[in-house]
């Protein structure tokens, strides 16, 4: 049977002599109908069929534009973005949560109550602040039907969306003068009210300080005639908590991060220019507030007014609901009085060295210890050198001995005793590690007997640097746990 070999071989000849025809004529075809929708499109815009309407990323006072933002959310969820040829992908603060979002100069078409949308992402200048943009492009007769139905839609699925994968975002300023910005990154601290180390009365009052604020917007506006914000103080040596207490704060309240590099700001326009561009809902930071109104750095252009006005000037009211943290490492009397005078910081909360109670709290935490044979010998050590320890070293101890509790709690013996014996032979009232101690005082034989030791297996106290640090910031020990001092409630 030879004939139908020879009709596949007679196909394939005609195949590949037609194909070339064939695909000309498609081109030609799709050329053709490429220039009719051209010029269709020329013609309605000739004769004003369809009007545009632009949604800049950011207003006059460079704030940003929340109507851009729910657009985006709003855009990135259609199914036209998910259909385009090209689109970006990105990751959620779950990594397995993958979200698509528009490119520069991407066109997304919708559909609402049966007129057809065109939106255009405009490509951003950074040297120019009205770059950043959306363009909508909507027949003139349905605009007069459906616009503000269709905005109202917009906004609705926008929140629901925001609603069901909120997180919380990281800003850090970027840029200095006119080109200051702010950047985003997913905020995911794991620290939380549960996890910090902090007397629970104390967080209970913290919590429903913050819970009450939340609440209190008629409070401020119609009672108070004030800007509705509230500020906090957080003060202490490095290590006690501080930063890991505003992410847990963060938390609480779901508040987005607006963290300030000074070093980034030149003057106090600046100050003002990013204030002005944080949002409602959020936490801005200022850390190390002592250490920056004395910096004699010409790098840090910081100056009490500016730092003042930043805290309750006029400009200061162009935004609600947000939440003020300043830190200090230092004393608060090292700070000017009108810094922290009443109305500008309202909540004062102290964050001390470890005694014995954080400690407890601490072992339970880390080791998973609510009570051990070696909790008599820790608490007598404590009452005779008193808090020595910040709880990130009593914690940097316990993460390093965790499967040996004993050994743990040993290390925190030793570690309180090398810093109290550095102590006294600071003062030139010791003499060596061992022979420094005062009577009555409980050695622990078994662990680490000497500061090299000690350096040697755990690389945890610098003592050298972190003495010059306490130097720099020295005041009376405070063993009481932390409190907050003014108005809460």
């Amino acid at each position: 049977m030879v004939w139908p070999f020879a009709l596949v071989s007679v196909t394939s000849i005609f195949f590949i002599l037609v194909s070339p025809f064939l695909i000309l004529h498609f081109f030609r075809k799709t050329s053709t109908l490429q220039i009719l929708n051209t010029w269709w499109l020329s013609f309605e815009n000739r004769f004003h069929v369809y009007q545009s309407f632009k949604v800049p990323r950011y207003n006059n006072n460079f704030q940003e534009n929340q109507l851009y933002r729910k657009i985006i959310t709003y855009l990135d969820s259609l199914p036209s973005v998910q259909d385009s040829d090209f689109t970006n992908l990105f990751s959620g603060s779950n990594p397995s949560d993958i979200f698509l979002h528009l490119d520069a100069n991407q066109i997304v078409d919708d559909t609402f109550l049966g007129a057809k949308l065109q939106w255009t992402k405009h490509a951003v200048d950074y040297s120019d602040s009205d770059s950043a943009a959306l363009v909508l492009r909507i027949r003139k007769k349905d605009k007069r039907r459906i616009f503000l139905q269709y905005f109202q839609h917009i906004l609705s699925v926008a929140d629901e969306i925001e609603q069901r994968r909120k997180e919380i975002n990281l800003y850090i300023n970027t840029g200095a003068g006119d080109r200051s910005r702010w950047r985003s990154v997913p905020f995911n601290h794991p620290a939380s009210f549960d996890t910090v180390a902090m007397d629970g009365e104390l967080k209970n009052k913290v919590k429903s300080d913050l819970e009450q604020f939340t609440k209190s917007k008629q409070y401020y506006h119609n009672r108070l005639g004030r800007v509705w914000k509230r500020s906090y103080l957080l003060y202490g040596s490095s290590g006690t908590g501080k930063s890991s207490f505003i992410a847990a704060m963060a938390k609480f309240l779901n508040y987005d991060v607006y963290d300030f590099d000074i070093s980034k700001v030149t003057d106090g326009s600046d100050w003002k220019t990013l204030l002005m561009q944080t949002t409602s809902k959020s936490m801005i930071v200022i850390e190390d507030l002592d250490r920056l109104l004395s910096s004699k750095s010409t790098a840090i252009n910081v100056s009490l007014p500016s730092v003042l006005n930043f805290m309750d000037g006029v400009v200061s009211c162009c935004g609600e609901e947000r939440v003020m943290v300043f830190t200090m490492n230092g004393s608060k009397d090292e700070v000017d009085e009108a810094v922290l005078r009443p109305g500008r910081v309202d909540v004062h909360i102290h964050f001390p060295l470890c005694d014995f109670s954080t400690f407890k709290i601490l072992a339970s935490s880390y080791l998973g210890l609510k009570e051990h044979k070696l909790f008599p010998q820790v608490e007598e050590v404590f009452s005779q050198t008193g808090p020595r320890l910040s709880p990130a070293e009593v914690g940097e101890i316990m993460i390093s001995n965790r499967n040996s509790p004993s050994r743990a709690l040993k290390t925190v013996i030793t570690a309180l005793q090398v810093k109290y014996s550095g102590m006294l032979k600071e003062s030139g009232s010791g003499r060596s590690s061992d022979d420094g101690a005062e009577p009555g005082t409980v050695i622990c034989r078994e662990s680490v007997h000497t500061v090299r030791e000690f350096r040697k297996l755990y690389g945890l106290f610098r003592l050298g640097s972190r003495r010059k640090d306490e130097s720099n910031y020295s005041g009376p020990i405070e063993k009481e746990a932390p409190r907050i001092e003014g108005r809460v409630g």
